[in-house]
């Protein structure tokens, strides 16, 4: 496969940077100031992360503009940003380096000893374990997540350490712009079609991100998932020399956990590898995903050098990243969650810890599909999955990027849910669930669109509801 050259910090000069309010871009900048780099950026939208960006020492603008480049030497764009743009029609004319995100985040790998995670579900907390383990334990590393983390402040810096923790998005591609030491795979199944069009090139693009690992480079692979367990047997079969390593609940996992349970607001497991010692893997979130995700990240740990102990006690302070099970309140022994999750895979795991924290009680759920595209393709599988709760509200389908697609509404899931559902919009699904939650119930909106904000409205309901 091509090599894609490589950049350092040090080359880039003034660095623009196009969509920088977006989460990975803005990540980006924040590597970019700690580096010392002058930098300037702007957004279709006003949003907080300007005036904190803009804080830091950059020179941030509202809406794009040609003058917004002024003396950049270097351009850094999101992946929505397109010719007929005016500031990249502008850099294109001025012939400025222009680079994609990923290269962006590339450059600021440069130097370090670099740890990716990548995976269709769950890499953005395990990214985020992985960076809040080795920092509490005190190794200062560099980090860049695909959310905002709370133990973390923030959603990427550049640490004193030689370890750079990277969430790797798959969806365009561009994870083959890393050059990393290590990499972890949560999971590999199909998504992100509009890109790749068929699930066999994702498991493709997958190992040919396997295959940037130098020789002494190491695989961490998630054994329970069908996709990572055959990337692993893959990479062992192609390069024997190659270190791969597996965790996960199954028997054939080199770092294996068992008994996983609920212990009061918490989640246990057993874990335990070849030379017979056992641990408690104990977490602040919950599902048996998470501690599959923190298996990960404690693996990642042992690589670096991290004693057991030292790591399993830094993962167990970890309260979670932004929209991954986040608590937003409670009301009348009524508790509300938010949840990213917008494949079915994700969507059942979601609901499963749900399932397990309500104990008892019932779950209602509010569920936004993400992408026509999505939809059309898992229509099925998303009834199936939502079907694990008591009740669900589905809204309208969220665009983002897409135009619609003929007969491709939010009924093709809600005709196939098995417990009492309906297609409704904001405010019906905020009464409905309102009307629907009893005390020790769960309440939780899912989507990775604007389905988000509803979490405080029906918190805030509750409460008026109460008074």
């Amino acid at each position: 496969m091509a090599q894609q050259m490589q950049h350092k910090v040090s080359d880039l000069g003034k660095v623009h940077l196009m969509g920088i309010g977006g989460v990975g871009v803005s990540a980006v900048a924040r590597l970019l100031l700690d580096a010392g780099v002058t930098v300037s950026g702007s957004d279709a939208k006003d949003l907080p992360v300007l005036r904190e960006l803009e804080e830091r020492g950059a020179r941030v603008h509202v809406g794009y503009d040609p003058q917004n480049l002024q003396d950049a030497q270097t351009v850094v764009i999101s992946s929505i940003i397109k010719p007929g743009n005016p500031e990249y029609d502008e850099a294109v004319a001025r012939g400025l380096r222009i680079l994609h995100r990923s290269e962006g985040l590339a450059a600021t790998m440069a130097g370090h000893h670099t740890v990716t995670v990548a995976g269709t579900h769950g890499k953005t907390t395990t990214t985020a374990l992985t960076a809040h383990m080795l920092r509490t334990a005190g190794t200062s590393p560099s980090f860049a997540v695909g959310a905002n983390i709370a133990s973390l402040g923030v959603n990427a810096e550049l640490g004193q350490g030689s370890i750079f923790v990277a969430e790797a998005d798959e969806s365009d591609g561009s994870f083959l712009n890393y050059r990393p030491d290590v990499i972890v795979v949560t999971n590999i199944e199909a998504d992100h079609l509009d890109h790749y069009i068929t699930a066999e090139a994702v498991h493709r693009a997958f190992e040919d991100f396997a295959r940037l690992l130098p020789e002494d480079g190491l695989l961490i692979c998630c054994a329970d998932d069908p996709g990572a367990a055959a990337l692993a047997r893959t990479m062992r079969r192609e390069r024997p020399g190659l270190r791969v390593q597996t965790y996960g609940f199954s028997d054939t996992a080199d770092r294996r956990l068992s008994d996983a349970h609920p212990v009061g607001e918490r989640f246990v497991a057993t874990v335990e590898w070849g030379s017979g010692q056992e641990h408690e893997l104990n977490l602040a979130i919950p599902g048996e995903h998470n501690l599959l995700n923190a298996a990960a990240a404690l693996a990642v740990g042992m690589h670096v050098g991290l004693e057991v102990e030292e790591a399993l006690d830094a993962l167990a302070s970890f309260t979670g990243a932004a929209r991954r099970f986040e608590f937003k309140g409670e009301v009348a022994s009524i508790r509300v969650y938010d949840d990213y999750a917008h494949h079915p895979t994700e969507v059942a795991a979601a609901l499963r810890a749900g399932r397990a924290v309500a104990d008892e009680g019932e779950l209602h759920v509010i569920f936004q599909p993400h992408l026509f595209s999505r939809t059309y393709e898992f229509y099925r599988q998303f009834a199936e999955a939502l079907s694990l709760a008591d009740t669900v509200s589905v809204l309208d389908i969220y665009a983002a990027r897409e135009d619609p697609i003929e007969g491709v509404t939010s009924a093709l899931i809600a005709d196939r849910i098995e417990v009492p559902s309906a297609v409704l919009d904001n405010e019906q699904a905020i009464v409905r669930v309102v009307e629907s939650a009893a005390p020790g119930d769960v309440i939780m909106t899912i989507g990775a669109g604007d389905v988000t904000h509803l979490g405080p409205r029906i918190v805030q309901a509750m409460r008026e509801q109460q008074d």
